[in-house]
């Protein structure tokens, strides 16, 4: 957050705007590829050797992983379509928090998919409570990291990395001898 507020002083709202929503199509850019790569694999497995040996409860794991990877491409792809609709109409920070809320859904669902395809898989390989306890760790490991990790660090400020930003935003605020000559 402090480095937010030193990076404001430097910027205008609308350039804040440009970068936050520059900053999250990246994102959603690398979520996108992964989601996609998901669906693709679940839209062919019922269409593999092995699948019509899966039990009524892996069916009803892989629907939900389906769904899920559905939900979460549907989610993940949308700020485009917004962009799309509200081109050039000034509405940045509206696509922007749209497109944050789009993401953060677009996330929650393919965790769930990630980890309904992991109990699919391994109890399709294994018994039911061997499956329940790796996809029990993949669940916690996801959640580490793609919650508890950033909400843990969302006001965390390293001493180094502050110093580093700000001769950054020095930096970046003088005119240096080059641009003078």
């Amino acid at each position: 957050m402090a480095a937010e507020k030193r990076r404001s002083k430097h910027e205008t709202e609308k350039q804040r705007w440009d970068r936050n929503f520059a900053d999250l199509l990246q994102e959603l850019r690398v979520a996108q590829t992964g989601v996609q790569i998901l669906f693709a694999f679940l839209l062919t497995l019922p269409f593999s050797n092995g699948f019509p040996k899966t039990t009524d409860f892996q069916k009803d794991t892989y629907i939900v992983a389906l769904l899920a990877a559905a939900a979460a491409t549907a989610m993940i792809i949308s700020p485009v379509a917004f962009h799309r609709a509200l081109f050039r109409q000034g509405r940045k920070p509206e696509l922007v928090r749209y497109a944050h809320k789009m993401a953060t859904g677009g996330l929650a669902f393919m965790l769930i998919s990630m980890v309904s395809s992991v109990l699919l898989i391994t109890d399709y390989l294994t018994n039911i409570w061997v499956a329940l306890i790796l996809t029990g760790i993949a669940a916690l490991f996801f959640l580490t990291f793609w919650a508890a990790v950033p909400w843990a660090r969302r006001n965390w400020v390293d001493d180094d990395d502050e110093e580093a930003d700000e001769e950054f935003a020095e930096d970046a605020a003088e005119p240096n001898e080059a641009s003078r000559a």
